[in-house]
This record gives structure tokens, C-alpha cells and sequence, in this order.
């Protein structure tokens, strides 16, 4: 396997209080989060090479770039390459030549899974079958991170299923990969960590690879099996590794749990929690907009609330709605943040539910693209060649990429880890 480490990092203006997304590094900042997570990827053994996407707003942009440079340029031996505002606008050129009726941005800088998305299309035209999924604000902790990301990769499970995708989990300063029960009365209805700890318990105590109902974007390995067929969902408000779960189902593959494979995650505070629980808002009512559609075509698997319990099951049911005007209300009364909260219970639901229903059908249109999108570009030389060129920071050696033939679309055979616990 030829496995290549990517991390969206995500910088601000130090000026900057909250950004579109959860987190931003300051340009400005003492210790950069991507700095310990490079760090950490010095011990593990194996790292072929680590793309940086960097995503910054225009005034930051070039203030980040000299930033990412030089933390890059002190892990010569990472080979990375930096993914700025220029290189993703190339690659956003090479994919409107390969599908020129594609509209929207939907491998891009912008937007979560189009960031996503552009990680894999960098891996395809570097002719990486393995795209390794880890966030800044994670640090690997030990020299075997590879070969347990890895780990069951491309090979079928006693049952002749194919492992394609899987996803590890993170644990906390504490070491627990737990999330916390002990909620405010205003989050009786928003309750999704109980449903979580019921499934990450059971997965924990069951074989090393399991089929999941969890994913996470910090820690997931996908083979070019799954990624040249199925990309992320750039119509996404966050959430994007969780659905990326729901498409694979969707297309008829799995998302695998590996109860071995950990990193730890080291986020810092959120500033605005009711930025976040509005995104929550557009997304769960996209994605269930999203599945009851895909459940109209013939031609696509169903994904059931029922088939993902305990979680996340409840979140793409009919009780979804009560949920979120209940906890609007709540919230509104119950912190300091009335008037946000109020805004999502008076019209912020409304307007995420007319997201939902114009959005709906896009990420469908978007697939009838996408495998053509990759196999066009899978390691098109000379791409590769520029993308080495002018994304590898100054003063470190330039890696020329190994130039394949195309994404394997056939798994490897044998059972996953005789002896591990293979997947039933």
C-alpha cells in the first residue's frame, strides 16, 4: 500500500473571534495545534508522505501559508505538501476539464466536505490508494499509527465483505473515549452522547473490526476501493465523516470500526456553542432529507433510522423535529446565548428546513460524477508533477510521486486478522 496522511488545518486572523468553522488557529499563535500534531507523526513509522490543506479567509491567507511553511519545513522527513488557496484552485480547474457540466464547489477549500474531498483528489492524482485522515488538533500516540491505520485495509472479512473504509476513535487528556453524560436540564432532547457511549462501549468490547455506526474524520483510513467510487458530501453543513458513512451504505459499502486504532484529540474551547448547534440543525434535517430520497432510487441501498441504533439513529427520525425546537427553547431560556437560540427556534429551523429540501437530491447529482472525476485524474503526471512543485515549503527536498495506473477496484483476498477478531 502506498498510504498518504492528510490534515485540513484551519488558520484565522488573530483579530478573528469565531470563524465558519469549530476551530481556527490564529496566524499569530504561540503553539499552533498543527505543530504538536506533526510532531506527534515524527515517531510513526512508515509516513510516505503528509499533505497540509490549508484553509484560511483571504486576509489570513498569506500570513498562514508563510506559518504552515515553516512548521512544515521542520518535519523534512514527513515530505509535505502544503494545499493553499493556489494549488486548490489547479486542482479545482483539472476537475471542471474532467466533468465540465459539474457545478458548485464541491472539491474545494471551502466547506467541510469539499475539504474533504480535495484531500482524496490530491491522493488520486499522487496516485495514493490509501488517504489517512488525521485533524491538527490530534497528536498519534505511537511509532505504529500507520500500520494500525492500515490494519484490514483492502481485504474481505470472513464473511467475503470487502474492508474499504474504517475509522478509529479518539480519546480525551484522559484517556477516555467517552463522551460526557452529565448534561444541563436544557439538553434533555439533545442527549446524543448517551446513544454514543451505548454504541462505542459494545464496539470496544466486540472484535478488533467491526461494521460501524461512527465515524471520525480525525481517524479513518480509506482505500482507493472506497474513495475513486464514493466522495464526501459537499452539501453538508458539518458532519461530514458521519455521513460519509450513510453514503457508503448508500452505494453498498460499509464503514468499519477498529477498536485498536486511536489518536487523541486535543481541541480547543468552543467559542460559540449556538453557531455549532445551528449547523447541527441544517444538518441532521439535510441528512435526513438526503436518506429519504436516496430511498426512492432503486438503484441505492436504504439507510433506516432503525439500522443505526442506538446511534445515531434518532437523529434522522421523524422525532428529529421536536428535538430541535424543544432544545432551542431550552437553550434560550436555560444560557446567556438567548437571542441565538431563540433565532434557531423562530426561524432558523425553518430556513434549515427549506436548506434540506433544496438540497436534497444535490449530493446524488454530484456521485453521477464522481468515479469518472477520479479515474480521469488518478495519477495524471503531469498534475502530480506541478502539485510537487509548488506544495512542498521551501527548503525542504521535493518528493517525486510514484505514478500508478489507476485505483484497484478489487479487494485483496483472506480473512481480515485471523486470530484478531475478525469482523461477523
Amino acid at each position: 500500500m502506498n498510504p498518504v496522511i492528510v490534515i485540513p488545518s484551519y488558520w484565522t486572523t488573530s483579530e478573528e473571534v469565531v470563524g465558519t468553522y469549530d476551530h481556527a488557529t490564529p496566524v499569530d499563535a504561540p503553539e499552533p495545534e498543527l505543530a504538536r500534531c506533526l510532531e506527534s507523526l515524527e515517531q510513526v513509522r512508515g509516513v510516505m508522505r503528509t499533505v497540509v490543506l490549508l484553509v484560511a479567509p483571504p486576509e489570513a491567507a498569506e500570513a498562514a501559508r508563510a506559518r504552515v511553511d515553516a512548521i512544515c519545513a521542520e518535519h523534512p522527513n514527513l515530505t509535505p505538501l502544503v494545499v493553499g488557496a493556489p494549488e486548490a484552485r489547479t486542482v479545482q480547474n483539472a476537475v471542471i476539464a474532467a466533468a465540465p457540466r459539474l457545478s458548485g464547489e464541491t472539491v474545494s477549500l471551502r466547506g467541510y466536505g469539499a475539504i474533504r474531498n480535495l484531500g482524496l483528489m490530491v491522493a488520486a492524482i499522487l496516485a495514493h490508494d490509501v488517504v489517512v485522515f488525521l485533524d491538527d488538533d490530534e497528536v498519534a500516540l505511537g511509532p505504529d499509527f500507520l500500520v494500525e491505520a492500515v490494519y484490514g485495509l483492502g481485504q474481505l472479512t470472513r464473511q467475503n465483505l470487502p474492508v474499504a473504509a474504517k475509522s478509529g476513535f479518539f480519546v480525551d487528556a484522559e484517556g477516555s473515549c467517552l463522551a460526557n453524560e452529565r448534561l444541563p436540564w436544557y439538553d434533555r432532547d439533545w442527549d446524543k452522547n448517551i446513544g454514543f457511549n451505548r454504541w462505542m462501549r459494545a464496539a470496544q468490547e466486540g472484535t478488533r473490526i467491526s461494521r460501524s455506526n461512527f465515524a471520525c474524520g480525525g481517524c479513518m483510513a480509506i482505500h482507493a476501493e472506497a474513495f475513486s467510487q464514493v466522495a464526501f458530501d459537499p452539501y453538508i453543513t458539518r458532519g461530514e465523516d458521519m455521513d460519509y458513512l450513510f453514503s457508503l451504505r448508500l452505494y453498498g459499502m460499509d464503514m468499519w470500526f477498529d477498536n485498536k486504532w486511536c489518536v487523541r484529540h486535543l481541541p480547543p474551547s468552543t467559542p460559540r456553542p449556538a453557531n455549532r448547534f445551528k449547523q447541527n440543525v441544517f444538518r441532521w434535517l439535510y441528512e435526513r432529507a438526503k436518506l429519504a430520497h436516496a430511498a426512492t432510487k432503486q438503484d441505492l441501498s436504504q439507510v433506516t433510522p432503525e439500522s443505526l441504533m442506538p446511534y445515531p439513529g434518532p437523529w434522522v427520525s421523524d422525532d428529529l423535529n421536536r428535538r430541535i425546537r424543544s432544545t432551542a427553547l431550552r437553550r434560550a431560556v436555560g444560557t446567556r446565548d438567548h437571542a441565538e437560540y431563540l433565532a434557531v427556534w423562530a426561524s432558523g429551523y425553518r430556513e434549515a428546513l427549506q436548506n434540506a429540501e433544496r438540497n436534497a437530491r444535490s449530493y446524488l447529482s454530484f456521485m453521477s460524477w464522481w468515479p469518472a472525476i477520479v479515474q480521469r485524474l488518478w495519477g495524471e503526471r503531469d498534475l502530480a508533477a506541478w502539485l510537487v512543485d509548488h506544495a512542498t515549503p521551501p527548503g525542504v527536498a521535493a518528493y517525486n510521486p510514484y505514478v500508478g495506473d489507476g485505483p484497484s477496484t478489487a479487494a485483496a483476498t483472506g480473512p481480515v486478522g485471523a486470530g484478531e477478531g475478525a469482523p461477523s
